[in-house]
C-alpha cells in the first residue's frame, strides 16, 4: 500500500476535538478554480492526507444516505448496488455500540458510537426543531432518515476511529506492507494491463510491480488525476498536457458533484458555547486534560454534534436538505479566527444538479489538480438552498435555542429573495463531499463497471467516492468504506 502522507497516529488525529488544528501534514488543503456562482471566489477543498484519508480529518459523522439513493444507483445501470444489496455490507463493516439489529452490525472493524458528552446547545437545537413538529430521529441510518437528532460518530472509547485504525491495525496483516510518504506519479502498463505504479520516495523515483491488480483509492480529486497522468481520460485534455493517450475516456474527471452549503453564524454573550477568549482557552485546556486522563469530555466533540434531514417544499420523497449544528462560530471553514463565543449552523443541498470537473494543472503529480465544482451553475440548486436556509432559520429562531439570544453575524430579511441569494453567493461553499469523477455504470462511457474495474484496462480497480454515479443524501465517509469493502470482495472473486 502506497500512501502520500504519514501514518496519522498523533494526538492531533486521535483526539476528536483537535479537528480544527490539522496541518499540511494531514490535509492537502486544495482550492477550487474561481466559481462564477460564488461571485468568483475560490472554494476551499480540504482532503485527508495520510493513512485513513479524509476519515482522519473529518467530523466523524456516521451517515449512510437514504435507501433510495442506492436504488437510484442500481436503476442508473449499477446492478448489485441497490439498497438491499449494500445494506449487508454496511452492517458487515460496522461495530455499533448500540448492538446489532436489522440495520446495524456489531462485529465489524469500524466503531460507531453515541455522543456521550454532547453540548447542551446541541440538545437545544434538537428541542427547538421538535417544537416545530420536526420529528426527533434517534437513528438517521435506521427506519427513516428524515428528522433531527444527535449524530453517531466514528469513535471508539472517545478516540477518532479512522478507516486506517479499523482496517490497518499495526502488526496484524503479514501480507501487507505500507509505504508512507510515497507520491504516486502514474500507473504502469504491460500489454494493456495495469502492472504496477511509478512513485517517489524521499525524492527518489521508484517502481513497484503488481502480480494481479492495482487499486486506486485516492478520492474524487486525485483518483481522476492519477488516471489522467497515466493516459486515461479526456483525450484532448491529455494531449494538451503532453500526455500520451492510452484510453480516451471523457467521463474521467467529469460529473463532479458536491454538497453546496451555507453557514449561518451567531455570537452569544458569555462562554457557554465554544470560542476564542481567555476563559474559552482555559476551558479548552481543561477539556484536553480531561481527555488525556479519561478519554471523555468536551474534546470528544465532533463540533457538528446535532443536525438533521429536512424535506423542503421543493423535495420529493427524499429529504433535500441536511443541517449540521456546530457549537462554535465557524467562518471560512475555521480558517478565519473569530474572537468571542457562539454557534453556527450549516444547510446543504443534498442532491445538487450542478456538475463540475477535475482536470490536470500540469503533468506533475505533485501539482494540485484543477477542481471546478461549478457550484450553483444549475439554478435549481439555488432554489433548494434558499428553501433550506429559511427552514434552518425557523429552527434557530425557536426556543430553547433562541433563548441563548444569538446575534446573527449576517442579518438580512429572509423574505427578500434577492438579498438571500446575494448572501448565499457571498458565503456558500462545500461541506466536503465530492464524488462522481470516475463514475460507475454499465454503459461504455462509464469509467468503472459495477464490479469497480476500470473499463478498457485489465487489472485496474477503483475503490473510493469517485465511482458514485450520484451523490448520496448525506455524509460520504460511511458509503466510501462500504465501497472499499465491496472492492475487496470483487478482487477476491476475480
Amino acid at each position: 500500500m502506497l500512501e502520500a502522507g504519514g501514518r496519522n497516529t498523533s494526538l492531533k488525529t486521535i483526539m476528536p476535538g483537535m479537528m480544527p488544528f490539522q496541518t499540511d501534514r494531514t490535509n492537502w488543503r486544495f482550492e477550487t478554480v474561481p466559481q462564477p456562482g460564488l461571485n468568483g471566489r475560490r472554494g476551499y477543498q480540504p482532503r485527508g492526507k495520510g493513512l485513513g484519508g479524509s476519515s482522519a480529518i473529518n467530523a466523524m459523522l456516521y451517515i449512510r444516505g437514504h435507501s433510495q439513493d442506492y436504488d437510484e444507483w442500481r436503476d442508473l445501470g449499477c446492478p448489485g448496488w441497490g439498497w438491499d444489496e449494500v445494506l449487508p455490507w454496511f452492517r458487515t463493516s460496522e461495530h455499533n455500540v448500540r448492538g446489532a439489529d436489522a440495520f446495524h452490525g456489531e462485529n465489524g472493524p469500524l466503531w460507531v458510537s453515541d455522543q456521550e458528552h454532547a453540548h447542551p446547545g446541541s440538545r437545544a437545537f434538537v428541542e427547538a426543531a421538535s417544537r416545530l413538529q420536526i420529528p426527533v430521529n434517534p437513528d438517521f441510518n435506521g427506519v427513516q432518515q428524515e428528522g433531527v437528532g444527535l449524530y453517531q460518530v466514528t469513535q471508539k472509547g472517545g478516540e477518532r476511529w479512522t478507516a486506517a485504525r479499523a482496517y490497518l491495525p499495526p502488526g496484524q496483516r503479514d501480507n501487507l506492507e505500507i509505504i508512507c510518504d510515497a507520491l504516486v506519479d502514474r500507473i504502469l502498463f504491460t500489454d494493456g494491463r495495469a502492472s504496477g505504479v511509478a512513485y517517489r520516495l524521499a525524492g527518489e523515483a521508484r517502481e513497484i510491480r503488481a502480480r494481479r491488480a492495482v487499486v486506486l483509492a485516492a478520492g474524487a480529486f486525485q483518483t481522476p488525476q492519477l488516471l489522467m497522468l497515466s493516459g486515461i481520460g479526456p483525450g484532448a485534455h491529455l494531449a494538451e498536457m503532453g500526455i500520451e493517450v492510452r484510453l480516451d475516456r471523457p467521463a474521467v474527471g467529469s460529473d463532479l458533484q458536491d454538497h453546496i452549503d451555507y453557514v449561518a453564524a451567531f455570537e452569544t454573550e458569555g462562554s457557554f458555547f465554544l470560542g476564542r477568549s481567555p476563559i474559552g482557552t482555559l476551558k479548552s485546556l481543561g477539556a484536553m486534560a480531561q481527555w488525556l486522563l479519561t478519554r471523555r469530555g468536551g474534546m470528544t466533540s465532533p463540533f457538528a454534534e446535532a443536525g438533521g434531514f429536512l424535506r423542503t417544499e421543493l423535495a420529493g420523497a427524499r429529504p433535500d436538505v441536511q443541517l449540521h449544528f456546530l457549537i462554535a462560530i465557524v467562518e471560512d471553514h475555521g480558517r478565519t479566527k473569530v474572537k468571542g463565543h457562539g454557534y453556527s449552523c450549516h444547510a446543504c443541498v443534498l442532491r445538487p444538479e450542478s456538475r463540475g470537473t477535475v482536470r490536470l494543472q500540469s503533468p506533475d503529480a505533485a501539482s494540485a489538480p484543477l477542481i471546478d465544482p461549478a457550484f450553483l451553475s444549475d439554478p435549481r440548486d439555488m432554489e433548494v438552498l434558499k428553501a433550506g436556509v429559511r427552514a434552518m432559520y425557523r429552527i434557530l429562531d425557536t426556543p430553547p435555542l433562541a433563548d441563548y439570544k444569538g446575534r446573527d453575524r449576517y442579518p438580512i430579511d429572509l423574505a427578500d429573495d434577492a438579498a438571500l441569494e446575494s448572501l448565499i453567493r457571498a458565503r456558500a461553499d462545500t461541506v466536503y463531499h465530492p464524488v462522481g469523477t470516475a463514475r460507475m455504470g454499465s454503459d461504455e462511457a462509464a469509467v468503472v463497471d459495477p464490479r469497480l474495474k476500470v473499463r478498457g484496462v485489465d487489472g485496474l480497480y477503483i475503490a473510493d467516492a469517485s465511482v458514485m454515479p450520484r451523490l448520496i443524501g448525506g455524509n460520504t465517509n460511511a458509503p466510501s468504506i462500504m465501497i472499499g469493502e465491496r472492492a475487496a470482495a470483487f478482487l477476491c472473486e476475480a
